[in-house]
């Protein structure tokens, strides 16, 4: 008997959940105490605000034809560093993504319109199997969208370059992109 969308749709997520913490744990191994908790992981948080709606940030963030404009402002396509790949971005949990002409790939853990993305995201360059979680929170900000942007797990020494990068690849371009006219 096949199960509900609501029962496979939970099975998804932690089937998703389970497979990226597996991924992740070798993370915790790299400068345990005695009891075997690491407390060296570090995480970006950002929290950039844009002149748009949340439910027209979120569109951009989640329809690849959308998300290529932004690619294209972008400063990694600026530098000729990628390829012309167009974005993939699958509309469902669980689904996978390709950005920045097939640098960035991953999962799609959570979903939830105009308010939330979660995803397991990594770049080519990363070891196999190894995943970062980023967690896009789109909130009211006047008359704009704060994203709240957390991204964690991923490998050690990595923080100031994603964080530069987040800002090159995804703030600026995409402030561009909501300023251009029409």
């Amino acid at each position: 008997m096949p199960l509900p969308a609501a029962n496979r749709r939970q099975l998804l997520i932690g089937a998703t959940t389970a497979f990226v913490g597996l991924s992740l744990g070798s993370l915790d191994a790299q400068a345990p105490n005695d009891d075997g908790i690491s407390r060296s992981a570090a995480s970006i948080h950002q929290e950039p605000v844009f002149k748009a709606t949340p439910a027209r940030v979120y569109q951009i963030l989640t329809n690849a034809r959308e998300f290529d404009n932004i690619v294209r402002l972008s400063g990694a396509m600026q530098s000729g560093a990628l390829g012309p790949k167009p974005a993939e971005i699958s509309s469902e949990v669980g689904g996978a993504f390709s950005l920045f002409g097939g640098y960035v790939t991953g999962r799609i853990i959570e979903l939830s319109p105009n308010e939330r993305i979660v995803q397991a995201w990594r770049p080519q360059n990363w070891k196999p199997g190894e995943y970062s979680i980023v967690k896009f929170d789109l909130k009211e900000h006047g008359t704009g969208t704060a994203i709240v942007l957390d991204h964690r797990g991923f490998p050690d020494g990595l923080e100031q370059h994603l964080a530069e990068g987040w800002k090159v690849n995804y703030w600026e371009p995409l402030e561009k992109y909501l300023s251009a006219p029409k």
